[in-house]
């Protein structure tokens, strides 16, 4: 009976377009006891009608989506991050593929945060987090989901970020293959404001050089000129390497010891 009247529930639910709840919410509103409540919900997870985010936050599962364990993380990400009480913007791969860069989309959905967050998976999605002190103060726009909306780091945004979080990203290479893909939608006013909120002036240096290399000549003029006036010593084009034997490209300060191979 149990079961029951809160299958009942989750149906409403869905059919009111709502695909999440808390644990307290199906107590309150289903009407069964904490403890009839919490064996009801454990049973609708074992045959896949639920998946569980956390001990306290569940996803319901249409039928569509049956064989994946649960929606697509757009569908519940703003509503987790809720529960969660973690500010946040869906970034890096995640966010380049929210602005039709998908070439190489990634895996997992990449989430930045404020704070370290341990990885979570819900079905077949695996969420991870990365922590920057810049998430309440970057530039994000709102897009709109099947249930909702969520926060996305702009284009700009997403650019310097790939950068800054270039080897979760996929190292240099595709970084640079889908900061070609971005590079149209770029705005120089808004790339040079989202440069100077993290103000990381090796990354800035890199991303001016992987947008001459990727031909947007008009996007880097700006953050060039920001970049000449505080006289920045070299840095290697790949973070993780010296540069040493490589070429000084002198319009980014970037040391080259080999080219960017992108994807085409």
């Amino acid at each position: 009976m149990a079961a029951a009247t809160l299958e009942k529930w989750i149906d409403d639910r869905q059919a009111s377009g709502r695909y999440t709840f808390l644990r307290s919410e199906a107590v309150e509103q289903s009407g069964l006891s904490a403890e009839a409540a919490k064996k009801a919900i454990r049973r609708m997870t074992q045959r896949g009608r639920l998946a569980k985010a956390k001990n306290y936050f569940y996803v319901i599962v249409p039928l569509e989506y049956a064989a994946a364990g649960v929606p697509p993380a757009s569908w519940f990400i703003e509503d987790l991050m809720t529960a969660m009480k973690v500010p946040y913007y869906v970034g890096l791969l995640s966010a380049a593929a929210q602005h039709g860069a998908s070439h190489h989309a990634p895996q997992e959905f990449q989430l930045v945060t404020d704070r370290a967050v341990r990885p979570i998976v819900v079905g077949r999605v695996s969420i991870r987090f990365f922590a920057s002190k810049f998430v309440t103060e970057s530039a994000i726009a709102n897009i709109k989901t099947p249930t909702g909306a969520m926060r996305v780091s702009t284009a700009e945004t997403t650019a310097i970020d790939l950068v800054r979080f270039c080897k979760v990203a996929g190292q240099i290479d595709n970084v640079a293959t889908v900061i070609a893909e971005l590079a149209s939608s770029l705005d120089p006013k808004k790339l040079l404001a989202a440069v100077k909120l993290v103000d990381d002036m090796p990354n800035a240096q890199r991303l001016g050089y992987i947008l001459d290399q990727v031909g947007a000549p008009k996007v880097p003029a700006l953050l060039r000129d920001w970049i000449d006036r505080h006289s920045p010593g070299s840095v290697p084009l790949r973070s993780d390497r010296r540069g040493e034997g490589g070429t000084e490209d002198r319009r980014w300060h970037v040391l080259v010891d080999s080219p960017l191979e992108m994807e085409t």
